[in-house]
């Protein structure tokens, strides 16, 4: 006796018996070499299909796979990576899912492997070694070893530079990573999180290291942690002011960042998706907190 809702077990046998003939078709292809069709969620993913050179193999992407800007454009979308449906997956027909770490619901994931597709979670630690040990497994996945291979020594010897460039900050600035603003709540993000990779990265301390994760901070613990300057998401072609984001009577109004209008607005993937853009994203933060230290 099983103790998995019906709703699930009639899902379950409604996938498997629907798309019962696309299943096989990702058996033969696997059963001759390297994936041919390969469903890509997670944004650092896709990207790092596309610089390996199989955008011409990816058949489905997720929502957060917005660079390159055609992998939306050109590919079927699939959904968000936390809320995709084992239809929409499988009606794509392919023959491998690479997912990055966190992807699901899981039951969804679980039907997907019961059809006969083979799901692979790739971990994201946000530090160099988890986005080169990222290169290297999705390459192994893709069989594109030696591209792979390559990229990681390239992307590898970008961190070694920007490591040495960290080592000449003699006073480290404090930083707020700001997720959103909306309805007055601030959103940051805390110790363990890819803000807190990327800030190490850039030789910027965490202004929110009491806090674990992506959470809400209060307006008491904003002042207390007294940041520098705040880096901002910019989503869209507008990216926010810092009129807006210091306004009178704010807690982030009343910090240094507000006094110096230290404001740092970038891309979300770019500077958070930890792929094999993050030195140049860790790079650009790093001349945008400091300055003067990239001219000599």
């Amino acid at each position: 006796m099983t103790n998995e809702p019906a709703s699930l077990r009639w899902t379950r046998r409604a996938v498997l018996a629907g798309l019962g003939g696309i299943a096989a078709l990702p058996r033969a292809a696997r059963a001759a070499g390297s994936p041919a069709r390969i469903a890509s969620l997670g944004g650092a993913v896709t990207e790092i299909l596309y610089r390996l050179g199989a955008a011409d193999r990816i058949v489905a992407v997720d929502t957060t796979s917005i660079y390159p800007a055609e992998a939306l454009r050109e590919k079927p979308n699939v959904g968000y990576l936390r809320a995709l449906s084992a239809e929409g997956l499988l009606s794509a027909g392919p023959d491998l899912v690479i997912a990055a770490e966190g992807a699901g619901p899981p039951d969804v994931l679980a039907l997907v492997r019961e059809a006969g597709v083979p799901v692979t979670l790739v971990k994201e630690p946000p530090t160099p070694e988890g986005v080169l040990d990222k290169i290297v497994t999705v390459g192994r996945l893709a069989g594109l070893d030696r591209q792979a291979a390559e990229l990681a020594e390239a992307v590898g010897a970008q961190f070694a530079g920007l490591s040495r460039q960290r080592a000449r900050i003699t006073r480290p600035m404090k930083a707020l990573v700001v997720l959103s603003l909306a309805n007055g709540r601030v959103l940051v993000g805390g110790r363990t999180s890819t803000a807190d990779g990327i800030l190490a990265l850039a030789g910027v301390d965490n202004a929110a290291a009491g806090i674990e994760g992506f959470k809400p901070i209060t307006d008491e613990a904003i002042l207390a942690a007294a940041p520098d300057a705040v880096v901002l998401m910019r989503n869209g072609a507008e990216a926010p002011s810092p009129e807006a984001t210091f306004a009178p009577g704010t807690a982030l109004g009343q910090t240094p960042a507000a006094a110096r209008h230290a404001l740092v607005t970038m891309d979300g993937l770019y500077l958070l998706g930890f792929g094999p853009r993050t030195p140049d994203a860790a790079r650009d933060l790093m001349r945008a907190i400091y300055p003067d230290l990239l001219r000599g």
